[in-house]
């Protein structure tokens, strides 16, 4: 596992004890600082800094502070979001696990400037290593009272992606399934009644993980590295046909052929990079878009994203229709269904890509999948279909050429490929363990309702 220059989160290291992060790592020291100033002065540093949320989206997590504080609510909350689930992602369990000090200092923090009463972490329940870390964490520093002021409490959810989801996640919290609500929760908050909206605070591990930094060392010293738009480093998780998979923080704005090649050692020799996915939210790039910087701005100007930072890289042994139909049975498999475009439109989606990729599809297959990927989006209450969308759309223009010589005969150059749902990280080998469950069978999920649409394998046993 490589780090890159200006490590602000310390992936090279591990904190075993609530002692050991309050001698080493300057740990608890921005919390203290924090709660002799006025929230207002903490949000504003968090401001200049300049700091993005790592989830995936990359709002200012300053702004975002301020327009929960300044609402009129009585009642406030504040969420850590540890249910990472996006493909090719794993740096915030590898943060929960390595330290999770700095994650509940972060969220006390976080917590303390928008006036919370309550503050949670919510992590998946089969999150063991997680959960033992946070657990300890928690434990020893209400036992210190080193956790601030407002109460933490740690809330466990099912293994699905929309847990993930920051509406989803606000259901979990209060007792129910991952189903995603319609109001944000800066509007339409935890335990919410007449009168009392109860805006909440939803920020990404990572994001949380990056405060204490910023306020031990102030906003100029974050700026110091990254871009202007997009200051401070980022931390990537990179999977795929490269020869150093890994975590690695680098400053925000760096190549992304410096990622794949100079850290992540390339693709065997005699192959080239062909495709690069983004998560299960973007577009993927081609292999003639590497010279693309991993900031916010460059990746949306690229046609794709930055996302949560997670990339996985294909070379041109890989079949992109294979590929493309993986990630989209992936998002149509973890659909709550709840919306009728989503449901009815992601399963034909996946139907005409599964099609092609037997070798029984036509040119009105790929139309299709067009078509519905225009219509997938409408009345949605997540951003699942978007991803969805951008996913298939972004596969089937940049090849196009691949897609039409699928059809109507099967593809040489399959290679049963392994979806990229990481479940493990071994440090010492530099390598991922997967999720097998997604080759073209579903997990069962208890949420999923009753007499859903017809759909590529979709039963409900494993």
């Amino acid at each position: 596992m490589g780090v890159g220059v200006a490590s602000i989160l310390g992936l090279d290291k591990t904190v075993g004890s609530l002692q050991e992060y309050l001698d080493s790592a300057d740990g608890g020291k921005a919390l203290s600082a924090a709660l002799d100033r006025a929230p207002e002065e903490i949000i504003d540093e968090v401001k200049r800094s300049g700091l993005r949320g790592r989830g995936g989206a990359g709002f200012p997590t300053g702004v975002k502070w301020e327009s929960i504080r300044n609402q009129p609510s009585a009642v406030k909350y504040a969420v850590c979001n540890g249910a990472e689930g996006e493909p090719g992602t794993f740096k915030d369990r590898w943060l929960m696990r390595r330290d999770p000090y700095q994650v509940l200092e972060g969220l006390a923090i976080a917590a303390y400037a928008v006036g919370a009463e309550r503050a949670f972490v919510v992590v998946k329940e089969t999150y063991e290593p997680e959960l033992v870390a946070l657990s300890r964490a928690l434990e020893e520093m209400n036992a210190s009272e080193t956790a601030g002021a407002v109460p933490i409490e740690l809330v466990t959810g099912p293994d699905a992606y929309l847990l993930g989801e920051e509406k989803g996640m606000l259901e979990v919290i209060e007792g129910r399934e991952p189903l995603p609500r319609i109001f944000p929760p800066y509007r339409i908050g935890l335990f919410a009644r007449s009168g009392s909206p109860n805006p909440t605070l939803v920020n990404n591990v990572e994001t949380l993980a990056t405060i204490p930094a910023i306020l031990r060392n102030g906003a100029d010293w974050f700026r110091s590295v990254g871009t202007e738009k997009s200051p401070g480093t980022m931390l990537f998780t990179l999977v795929g046909d490269v020869a150093v998979p890994g975590l690695y923080e680098l400053p925000l704005g760096t190549p992304m052929s410096e990622l794949i090649y100079e850290v992540g050692g390339g693709p065997k020799d005699g192959r080239k990079v062909k495709a690069v996915f983004a998560g299960a939210a973007h577009a993927p790039l081609t292999g003639d878009q590497l010279d693309v910087t991993l900031d916010y701005e460059a990746m949306k100007k690229s046609g794709s994203g930055l996302g949560s930072g997670g990339f996985i890289v294909y070379d041109d042994s890989t079949c992109i229709v294979e590929a493309t139909l993986a990630f989209s049975r992936f998002l149509y498999i973890e659909s709550c269904a709840q919306c009728s475009p989503c449901k009815k439109n992601a399963s034909e989606i996946t139907n005409a890509l599964e099609r092609i990729d037997d070798g029984e599809g036509t040119d009105a297959d790929i139309e299709t999948a067009l078509g519905r990927c225009s219509s997938v989006t409408k009345g949605a209450l997540c951003y699942l279909p978007t991803g969805e969308s951008l996913i298939v759309k972004g596969a089937i223009e940049n090849f196009r050429d691949e897609f039409t010589a699928h059809l109507g005969k099967k593809c040489e150059q399959r290679r049963d490929l392994e979806f990229p749902k990481l479940v493990e990280f071994d440090d010492s080998a530099g390598t991922f363990r997967f999720d097998d469950s997604y080759k073209r069978k579903q997990p069962d999920w208890s949420y999923a309702p009753a007499g859903d649409a017809e759909g590529p394998s979709r039963s409900t046993n494993r």
